[in-house]
This record gives structure tokens, C-alpha cells and sequence, in this order.
């Protein structure tokens, strides 16, 4: 699974995240346009990250999509808080 998301490009996997928006944004029955509302983005700029006709979606953008989604939360997955070192934990107990 992960080789195959390395072999694609940025472009392919922002193409994907935006059909997967879509699927989510229907399946929670929302418009482009309810979303619009929400998010402040224009219906042009959802409709085209949706469609793959746009793949340079900002961080912000994307952002302000969750959030209209109500998945603001899942952006912890990109980059979890990571646990703290051995080397730290070693030090910590040895400090005592």
C-alpha cells in the first residue's frame, strides 16, 4: 500500500483527496454550495479540487474544507505528535 502511494505523484494523490472529499461531502449530505458557505472558499475552488482539474489546493484551503466537513480532527493523522524518544525516557530516569 505504501509503495504504491510513493510511485504516484503529488498531483495524482491531491486528485484522489479531492474525489474522497467529494464522496465524504455527499455521503454527509452537503452541496458545493453548503460547503462554500462553511468553508469561505468559492464554489469554482471546490468544484474544481472535487473534480482534479485543480491539484494546487493550499494547505490552508484544504484546512478550511475539513472543517466544514466537520473532520478537522483527521489532520492529525498526517503528522502525529510523536512519542517521546528512548533516549529521553533513558535520561529521565536516570536523572533520578
Amino acid at each position: 500500500m505504501y509503495d504504491e502511494l510513493y510511485e504516484k505523484t503529488g498531483d495524482q494523490i491531491i486528485r484522489e483527496i479531492g474525489v474522497r472529499f467529494s464522496e465524504y461531502r455527499k455521503r454527509m449530505g452537503y452541496t458545493q454550495k453548503d460547503i462554500a458557505f462553511k468553508s469561505g472558499l468559492s464554489v469554482f475552488t471546490i468544484s474544481s479540487f472535487e473534480n482534479g482539474s485543480s491539484t494546487g489546493i493550499t494547505l490552508a484551503s484544504l484546512l478550511k474544507l475539513l472543517r466544514a466537513i466537520d473532520s478537522l480532527d483527521e489532520i492529525e493523522k498526517l503528522l502525529p505528535e510523536l512519542p517521546e524518544s528512548p533516549r529521553a525516557l533513558y535520561m529521565k530516569q536516570h536523572k533520578k
